[in-house]
């Protein structure tokens, strides 16, 4: 019996344009019925929130179940991975990481299907964590003249813009108004924890896609609930759980025909109508999504020798003896 193993932020071995790779043969998969999403669950409380999403794929017999807690301090996200015949534990991993190539991947494969071909300016709102990512995702499936910066602090936003610069080779232009960065932005980036709506339904200029990648709980919300009837295409990657905890779809009311997901997207190979005013991408992570991640990065560590050994014993047969 090989033991299961412990893969750490270290042993990464995966790098964005794989990411999407993977991203979009599962969506295919998915589409195909061998890719089965747990839709997530989600407890919050005064100061933070605690998650669970999974997916089993049944061409691989491979099952998955991320889960975390993001508290004010902090967060520490694992997926587990386990056999889907025997039950067999076959590895945790530490996934915050992996979760960041996930978010980004996801949006650079939507933005590659529905922005505009010769879209080459972004408009990034939110500078934390998640968004050097997701500027290079986007920079990966569209060739980019320059990505313009907005956040609410002036300082964090200056040093991010530096950092666009030094890493990913990027013109950058710094705003302090959301609605002067978006004005004549064909791409559009949102990844805020926003509580209040941010984007107005006229702020994004025709023919603009937008990513809607941060408020993942209801309490969040970065745009009007108004923009979404400008919107000829609406994706997400999971109807039930969009309509259940995305705040924006939720105050709008949407009717769930009128989201297509992402595995649809890719199975009918759908690109941007030529009249559309807008399409809008809301990403709230699925199970699936990092399951595709999970199983090369498994996949990787056994064949590459990383990752370390975990020492799980044989449950012991329990006594119920009474006397």
């Amino acid at each position: 019996m090989t033991a299961p193993i412990w893969i750490g932020e270290k042993d990464l071995a995966l790098d964005l344009s794989q990411a999407i790779a993977l991203l979009r043969k599962a969506m295919l998969r998915q589409a195909r019925g061998n890719a089965r999403n747990m839709e997530k669950t989600h407890l919050a409380w005064d100061g933070g929130n605690m998650h669970a999403i999974g997916a089993a794929f049944t061409d691989t017999a491979l099952l998955g179940v991320k889960t975390w807690a993001h508290t004010p301090k902090g967060a520490t996200p694992l997926e587990i991975l386990w056999d889907g015949e025997t039950g067999k534990l076959l590895a945790i991993i530490e996934a915050f990481a992996m979760g960041q190539l996930r978010t980004a991947g996801i949006a650079g494969l939507v933005t590659d299907m529905l922005a505009a071909k010769d879209a080459d300016i972004l408009a990034i709102c939110g500078t934390g964590k998640q968004a050097l990512a997701q500027v290079a995702a986007v920079s990966l499936v569209r060739k980019l003249r320059a990505v313009r910066v907005y956040g609410r602090n002036a300082v964090r936003r200056e040093a991010f813009a530096k950092r666009v610069q030094a890493e990913l080779e990027l013109k950058t232009e710094i705003f302090d108004q959301a609605g002067s960065a978006v004005a004549g932005s064909p791409i559009v980036t949102l990844i805020t924890r926003a509580n209040e709506p941010f984007l107005t339904a006229d702020m994004p200029t025709r023919g603009a896609h937008i990513n809607a990648m941060g408020a993942i709980t209801p309490e969040r919300m970065e745009f009007a609930p108004a923009l979404l009837s400008r919107c000829a295409i609406i994706a997400t990657d999971s109807v039930e759980q969009a309509l259940a905890l995305g705040s924006e779809f939720i105050a709008a009311k949407l009717p769930p025909a009128t989201l297509k997901t992402v595995s649809e997207l890719v199975a009918d190979n759908t690109l941007r109508p030529a009249t559309a005013d807008l399409t809008l991408f809301k990403s709230l992570g699925t199970g699936t999504a990092d399951l595709a991640l999970a199983e090369e990065l498994y996949r990787l560590a056994r064949e590459r020798g990383l990752g370390r050994e975990l020492p799980i014993p044989a449950p012991a047969p329990l006594s119920f003896r009474t006397n």
